[in-house]
């Protein structure tokens, strides 16, 4: 094991143009922080409240920026888990006090990115810097909300939900999520995907304190595990990164929750109160039991609780005097935890597949050494290798004329000679038998014990007594009967194996109509299906804007013939006279109705012309997955009909698996994709107009992908939701 240290705490101060300068106050050195507070008078002359506190940390961080931030907390962590120890990082504080945005940092700024995606970034940086080694990474994402865990890549086509609830489970090598899914990350964009899947699963609400208040705990776990490109080495090394988020607590009477939001408070301060107690107990030597499943949140953090792993933590403070006592209980947190010791060690673990390699060679040198050992003693004859078919076939030969009473005995030279000769034997043995049988069947008829109907016809003719046993034998025939083992059934034939010949190509090829009919009924069904459903709910849209416009223009012609009537109210009025109280104008109430029916449809028609831009809109969409389905189709078409009357038969066998043409040969225009130009003119834009440079594509490429991947769910939702009513 390695040696004990200390869990590393550090505070954060968020912003603010209110700062208590007069109450709250930093060391020169950085690392400590001073809480004054005025002595309430209203508690009399004998008062003896606490007015000041210090605490000493290793670092306090204000206006300090995000890669300021990374570079202090978190950098040396993820390094070290390269060399195989074990790290976490954990943000703690009040509501609002920017825990979020210091592990997350604002997904729509590079920039601004915390510590979570930078961590993700220097995981694989290093990766590429270390050539000597294969480096595999997976990552998981928990949320653990109203202590019930939940896995936020769950939405994932692949993974699906699980059936059975996530439980936390205990091993000797540590503490794991049963029924969690990790995912394999090859490159840096895969990972930020993965990340940005699980933040748009995340549960969030609003209250008088933070508009995008955390209301679940959350661990992203990076999953690092390390072998050695040189054949020889046995060992690998694993290790994980934990990051985590958690729910911020909160004063209910100051955030003004209610109802659902309230519940999740009461959940958030149960957890992080069951957490500063296993902190208390982590940190008090004399304790021997540590409460560490009183919630799910210290159970999962078990591992990272003052066992085998880097501990860091980031307190997320306010710098204003209204919310200092939960400034003070966060710092005594901070202080509390900075008791708590580690033992982190490097996780070394021994590859069997490494392991068989070098015992075959260990084994190859003992034979060599053997067959030294041997020509020393005059034994050269003796191998110790595995027999090859040669010497099989010899013991085999030996045997047989050992059996035959040709040969007296056979030499005996090894153990392994030895189980080769019985082993012969047995061979030889069930040789003889089946000889044996198929003598017997060529001489006699023979017929199964249990099949009646036949032993009863036998029975009639004479041929069997009662009791089974030859009673004659036809003249001049030389036939016999008997009784054939349960194993064979004569009389019954073999069943023959159904053999299915591949369609005749015609000499002429039919015409493409005629051919395309039978594509869409066959082997393009499908796409047909999709084409023809998207061209239906295209055509009920449309449809449905008809109708919408033919309304519209019904009520614009009602409200210009109301307008006409009410100018023509109003220019009877003004012929009449204007009728005034107190400085009112008095109308007619033909006159008022006529106002008040212009108005409702005035607001009609804005809703049904709303309703006709939501139906424009789903018709472009609509349209443009007709035309994609259009052109799918026809290109599936095309490769259809060229390789079923087109390409020659040799070439087609060159094309079926196995044949002679591998992958890559065959030209890039019969690959089928959707809108790949565009997709790879976007990527040649993004490195060309990108202000942060090259390190910031992979980032931006996996939030595109998400955002494009939930806005086009969200359309189809619609879609579908739309096509039911």
């Amino acid at each position: 094991m390695g040696t004990r240290k200390k869990v590393h705490a550090f505070v954060r101060v968020k912003p603010t143009d209110d700062f208590a300068h007069e109450m709250i106050r930093y060391g020169d050195d950085k690392r400590s922080i001073d809480i004054h507070l005025k002595k309430d008078i209203r508690r009399g002359v004998v008062n003896n409240q606490q007015t000041d506190w210090s605490f000493k940390l290793d670092g306090v961080l204000h206006d300090a920026s995000q890669d300021l931030i990374y570079e202090t907390v978190a950098k040396d962590v993820v390094s070290q888990a390269l060399d195989g120890y074990n790290g976490t990082i954990m943000c703690y504080g009040q509501t609002g006090a920017g825990k979020t945005y210091t592990m997350m940092g604002a997904t729509e700024n590079y920039k601004h990115r915390g510590i979570l995606p930078r961590a993700v970034q220097q995981v694989f940086r290093m990766i590429e810097e270390r050539p000597t080694h294969a480096i595999t990474v997976r990552v998981s994402y928990l949320e653990i909300y109203n202590e019930s865990l939940f896995d936020l890549l769950s939405t994932l086509p692949y993974v699906g939900p699980s059936v059975t609830p996530m439980t936390i489970v205990e091993n000797p090598q540590g503490v794991f999520i049963k029924g969690l899914s990790v995912h394999l990350t090859s490159q840096e964009e895969d990972a930020f995907s993965l990340l940005f899947e699980g933040e748009t699963n995340r549960i969030i609400a609003s209250h008088t304190m933070n508009k995008n208040s955390s209301r679940s705990h959350c661990l992203f776990t990076i999953y690092i595990e390390a072998h050695s490109r040189t054949l020889s080495e046995e060992k690998y090394i694993t290790s994980k990164i934990n990051l985590v988020d958690l729910a911020g607590s909160e004063r209910l009477g100051k955030s003004g929750s209610e109802g659902q939001v309230l519940k999740e408070a009461t959940y958030i301060n149960k957890s992080l109160s069951f957490l500063e107690q296993a902190i208390i107990a982590l940190g008090d030597q004399k304790r021997d039991h540590i409460p560490f499943r009183q919630c799910k949140l210290t159970h999962a953090l078990k591992d990272s609780l003052g066992g085998n792993c880097n501990m860091v933590l980031v307190t997320n403070i306010y710098g204003e005097a209204a919310q200092l006592e939960e400034t003070l209980s966060s710092l005594r947190f901070a202080s509390r935890m900075k008791l708590v010791t580690t033992e982190p060690a490097i996780n070394e673990k021994y590859d069997a597949e490494r392991m068989v390699k070098n015992l075959e060679k260990e084994l190859a040198l003992l034979k060599q050494e053997l067959a030294i050992h041997d020509s020393l003693t005059n034994r050269t004859f003796v191998t110790y290798d595995p027999m090859d078919e040669i010497q099989i076939a010899e013991i085999n030969s030996q045997v047989r004329r050992y059996l035959e009473g040709t040969l007296d005995e056979i030499d005996i030279i090894s153990l392994r000679q030895i189980k080769e000769v019985f082993n012969q034997f047995r061979v030889v043995l069930s040789q003889q038998e089946q000889e044996v049988e198929s003598t017997l069947r060529r001489k006699y008829t023979l017929i199964d014990r249990n099949d009646f109907a036949a032993i009863s016809a036998i029975q009639k003719a004479g041929l069997v007594d009662v009791d089974g046993h030859l009673v004659g034998e036809p003249e001049g025939q030389n036939f016999g009967l008997g009784v054939a083992p349960f194993s064979t059934k004569p009389g019954k034939k073999a069943k023959s194996k159904k053999t299915f010949k591949e369609p005749l190509r015609p000499d002429t090829p039919p015409s493409k109509p005629v051919a395309f009919e039978e594509f869409k009924n066959e082997q393009g069904s499908e796409i047909n299906r999709i084409f023809k459903e998207n061209k239906s709910i295209l055509n009920e849209r449309r449809k449905r804007a008809s109708e919408t416009t033919q309304h519209i223009n019904a009520i614009k012609r009602e409200i210009d013939v109301t307008k006409e009537a009410l100018n023509f109210q109003k220019s009877l009025r003004e012929k009449q006279g204007k009728y005034e109280n107190k400085g009112l104008m008095i109308i007619d109430e033909e006159e008022f109705l006529l106002i008040l029916k212009l108005k409702d449809l005035k607001k009609q028609y804005r809703s049904e012309y709303q309703d006709l831009r939501d139906l424009r809109a789903e018709i472009q969409y609509c349209q443009h997955l007709v035309d994609q389905c259009r052109h799918r189709l026809l290109m599936e078409f095309d490769i259809w009909y060229n390789e079923s009357f087109v390409i020659p038969e040799d070439m087609q066998m060159a094309l079926k698996p196995g044949g002679s043409i591998r992958p890559g040969m065959v030209p890039v225009n019969r690959i089928v994709s959707l809108g790949e130009d565009d997709q790879d003119k976007f990527s040649q834009l993004q490195q060309r107009v990108l202000p942060e440079g090259p390190d910031s594509i992979s980032f931006y490429n996996a939030k595109v992908k998400i955002e494009q991947k939930h806005n086009y769910l969200k359309t189809m939702m619609g879609l579908q939701q739309a096509h039911r009513k």
